[in-house]
Parts: structure tokens; sequence; C-alpha cells
């Protein structure tokens, strides 16, 4: 059964951290359809003063951030003694865990260009210990068809591997798709599948979808994913659902309330973190 178009949501843009602009997707009304993935965030800018204030020490806990930095750099720092820069073409694999500091810095480049997902964690794994881990372009598979190429960020394709997360199955498909070709992407029917156009309109399933714009698919085996007579980058992101409660306060994102209060009563406390680095 193919997959359709289930819900369409366009990014609208806004300010976060010291004063970076991006392009909000996916967030706080979206959790439900969207389940795992909590945000998305997309940067896109050729003005550095756009985005190198960055986003200066914060909390996190019960999620893991993926951010792929197409296009820019990324420098990251945290509690647990991690320093550590990505950009063109690479990720940086956060699991904040039980509770992690970090600060990422956008240096200035011709073109700062990538996305950021929120995954969240199973509530059993909500407490697991922090970690940190980059995806450099060494380790990601750049696979080459007729239609164009697939970047396999994370996950499986077709019995090539890539990173795989610890706690949820993710694929992470980076597809470049070239004037008028299209693609037929093959999915288990039961997984949470989203696709996110970060250059470029496309047709997914049918329906046109412009640039910058989050689809949930409805359940299937595959979806036809084509570019209109110009060039699209498409983001294919598949996963499984949680189901499970969502309560979300800023940076944390646990499943109860007293389990997020408790949170925030530990950032008070100081006991949010338990092997932290002082800076």
């Amino acid at each position: 059964m193919e997959r359709k178009i289930k819900q369409q949501v366009k990014g609208f843009g806004t300010q976060d951290g010291a004063g970076v602009s991006l392009v909000r997707v996916l967030g706080n009304g979206t959790v439900q359809e969207y389940d795992p993935i909590l945000m998305l965030d997309s940067f896109d800018s050729t003005d550095p003063d756009d985005y190198t204030a960055g986003f200066p020490m914060h909390p996190h806990r019960g999620i893991e951030t993926i951010s792929y930095v197409y296009r820019g750099f990324m420098t990251h720092k945290d509690s647990l003694g991690n320093e550590d820069t990505i950009g063109d073409g690479e990720v940086q694999w956060m699991t904040a865990g039980s509770g992690i500091m970090h600060e990422e810095k956008l240096p200035a480049s011709e073109r700062m260009l990538g996305v950021q997902l929120w995954l969240n964690l199973p509530a059993k794994d909500k407490m697991a210990p922090p970690a940190y881990h980059s995806i450099k372009n060494s380790e990601i598979l750049e696979l080459e068809f007729d239609w164009g190429k697939l970047r396999l960020l994370a996950g499986e394709f077709e019995g090539s591997k890539g990173y795989m997360g610890k706690y949820l199955p993710l694929n992470y498909y980076d597809l470049h798709i070239n004037p008028n070709a299209s693609t037929v992407m093959n999915t288990e029917n039961d997984c949470s599948v989203m696709v996110f156009t970060l250059l470029g309109d496309a047709y997914i399933g049918g329906d046109l979808v412009k640039e910058k714009t989050a689809v949930k698919l409805t359940s299937g085996d595959q979806v036809e994913i084509k570019a209109t007579d110009e060039k699209a980058q498409v983001l294919f992101i598949s996963s499984k659902r949680l189901d499970e409660p969502v309560v979300w306060g800023g940076p944390i994102v646990m499943n109860t309330k007293e389990e997020l209060n408790k949170a925030f009563d530990d950032l008070k406390k100081g006991t949010f973190i338990q092997d932290k680095i002082s800076y």
C-alpha cells in the first residue's frame, strides 16, 4: 500500500538561543502526530548575523538531539567534557538521558544549512546515561542512483548500515533528487514516517509539498518522492511511535508532571547532572 500525506506543517521564522534566526517546523503542537519526533528546526542563511550568536550552555533531559549540518559548521561542548565540531554534511547525535548541559556555537560560513531534530526517549530510557557521538563524513555512505543520490545519515537502507541509535530505531536519509526524477522509498508498514523538504519543492505521495515543510505519512509499505523541474533535497525520517504521555517544559521532556518538576528542582539544587565539569 502506498503511503500518502496525512498532515503537512509549514515552518515559520523565529529566534532561539542567544538570537539565532531559524525556521521552526515541529514543536509542542505536533507531538501526537509526529511521535517520536518532538521538534524540527531548520537553519538556512547566508548572513552570519542570523546565527553566530549560537546557543549558550543549557540543560536537556529525556530526549536525544540530532543535528545535521549540510553546509556550515557547529561546535558542540558539553558537561561530559566533549568538544567537537561537525560540518559540511556531518551529524551530531546527543543523548541527554538523565541530564546534560551543552552549548552549540555556529561559526560564520558561506552558508548555514541544516536541521536539528529532537527524538523522544522511551519512558524506560528517560534517565539513561548521557552521551555524545558525531557521525563524520567518512562514516556516511553516499549511494548513487539514476534519480540522484542518498546519504545514509543513520539506520539502514536496503542492506546498507549507518550509525545505529541505541534506544529507538531511526532511519535518516538525505535524498538529492534530480530535476523531474523520482524514487520509491520502501518502508515497514508500522513505522512512523515523516519527510522534510530541506531545499526545493517536491511531490510526495503525489501531492506537491513546498520547501521547508514537514509531512507525516499514512501507513503503508512505500512512498514515491519526485522532484519538480528543479533539484530537490529531501530528508526522509522513519522511526517507531512511542504512544506514551509527553510532558514538555522548555529543554526537558518527561512522561509525567512530577518527573518534569523534579528535573527543574534538580536544576535549582545543582543535582541535575551527576558527573559534571565546571566551565
